[in-house]
């Protein structure tokens, strides 16, 4: 069966730097596009960044430099590197696995929460 599982997630300070990681399962990992999204209580799902198969990483404009998105195939991982963390990146972040089409799939991850404090 598929399965995305996050981890790494916590509780930092703010300036302080944290790394997740998504790893799956029963999906052939080099033809998924891999994204991280997060979601705050009380608000919308936001897209942060998006590791294609072809192509150049993209970013949401409020990671500012501040975050990097990379994967490693042979452990069929997504990673998001996050630095200069500030309380608005407290959120659950969850990873999200698109194949390539046709017909495309999709697959989430359950989340991992990371809390910034002051």
């Amino acid at each position: 069966q598929v399965q995305l599982v996050e981890s790494g997630g916590g509780s930092v300070q703010s300036g302080g730097s944290l790394t997740l990681s998504c790893t799956t399962s029963g999906i052939k990992f080099d033809f998924y596009h891999m994204s991280w999204y997060r979601q705050a209580p009380g608000t919308g799902r936001e897209w942060v960044a998006t590791i294609p198969v072809f192509g150049k990483t993209t970013y949401a404009a409020f990671v500012q430099g501040r975050f990097i998105i990379s994967r490693n195939n042979a452990n069929s991982t997504v990673f998001l590197q996050m630095t200069h963390l500030h309380i608005g990146d407290t959120a659950v972040y969850r990873c999200q696995a698109v194949s390539l089409p046709v017909p495309s799939r999709t697959y989430w991850g359950q989340g991992t929460q990371v809390t910034v404090s002051l």
